[in-house]
């Protein structure tokens, strides 16, 4: 038997290993994306490029930030089309200490918390990014030339990706909860006015200071919570339901039938028993053969 110290010692050395395997890979397309840096940059500010005015357009108030943002941008790419073997490397390293139902529960739970983080960043960028500029390009004052920063609009827009992957996390996380039985679906639907409340004030805090935008945040988080209880219920009745064979309904109905009720004995009763034995005679009880 291997000594702790070993055995500590081969999971640091695989879980260096899987970290630079998975930090290989983004290396690997982060190079391939490298020339077209500036092309996904501006896909990136293209929801802003069409909100701007006659003649608008984003500056670079850092001397350096023409190169370094259209980098981080082909970075940020690059680990987006890397994740599944990044997660792979995740899961190969987890995997072996995990049992045979909490893999059942993990794969399917990662796999739709990387799906759900990307239609949130999809909803950012389809849906919120032009509804956002285009309000502020209407209630920008006159004669104010609005140009924003390429560094500030990277950070406004990583912001708020991760902000809305991360609402779009709920029915995961919902499903988590009750899966695991940290919490039931009683105690969450009577959680519901908390969590609406909540959603507002996290739309509040993440969004930009218009109602337009928090609305479409606090929405979504609201249905999403309504959806994860409904998966959650789900999920929790298919578990409850026995994996029987088909022959093993009709055998457990013949035992129910078949089989005598039976009753604990009460404490006299067993005392009493134990006198009657005690004062048994030897020659009435039959011989062990």
């Amino acid at each position: 038997m291997n000594p702790p110290e070993d055995s500590f010692l081969s999971h640091l050395v695989e879980l260096r290993d899987r970290l630079i395997r998975a930090l290989v890979a983004i290396g690997v397309v982060f190079v391939c994306l490298f020339p077209w840096a500036k092309e996904l940059y501006a896909l990136l500010a293209q929801p802003l490029l069409a909100t701007l005015p006659q003649g608008g357009q984003m500056i670079a108030t850092d001397v350096v930030g023409v190169f370094l943002v259209p980098m981080k941008v082909a970075l940020m790419v690059a680990f987006l089309i890397a994740l599944p073997y990044v997660l792979y490397q995740v899961w190969a390293f987890v995997a072996p200490g995990l049992y045979a139902h909490e893999k059942r529960l993990a794969l399917p739970m990662v796999a739709a918390s990387v799906l759900l983080f990307f239609i949130g960043m999809s909803f950012a960028y389809f849906l919120v990014f032009p509804t956002v500029f285009g309000f502020m390009a209407n209630v920008a004052p006159e004669g104010v030339a609005w140009m924003t920063d390429i560094e500030k609009y990277l950070s406004f827009v990583m912001t708020t990706f991760i902000a809305f992957g991360v609402t779009f996390e709920v029915p995961v996380v919902v499903v988590v909860l009750v899966q695991v039985g940290i919490v039931n679906l009683a105690k969450l639907r009577e959680w519901r006015p908390y969590v609406i409340v909540g959603a507002f004030v996290v739309a509040a805090i993440f969004t930009p200071p218009d109602v337009i935008s928090q609305l479409m945040m606090a929405i979504p988080l609201c249905l999403l919570f309504e959806l994860g209880l409904f998966l959650a219920r789900f999920v929790r009745t298919r578990a409850a339901a026995p994996a029987a064979a088909p022959g093993d309904s009709l055998a457990s109905e013949d035992t129910a039938t078949t089989a005598p009720d039976w009753t604990p004995m009460s404490a006299e009763e067993m005392d009493k028993a134990i006198a009657d034995l005690g004062h048994q005679k030897p020659s009435d009880q039959k011989p062990n053969s």
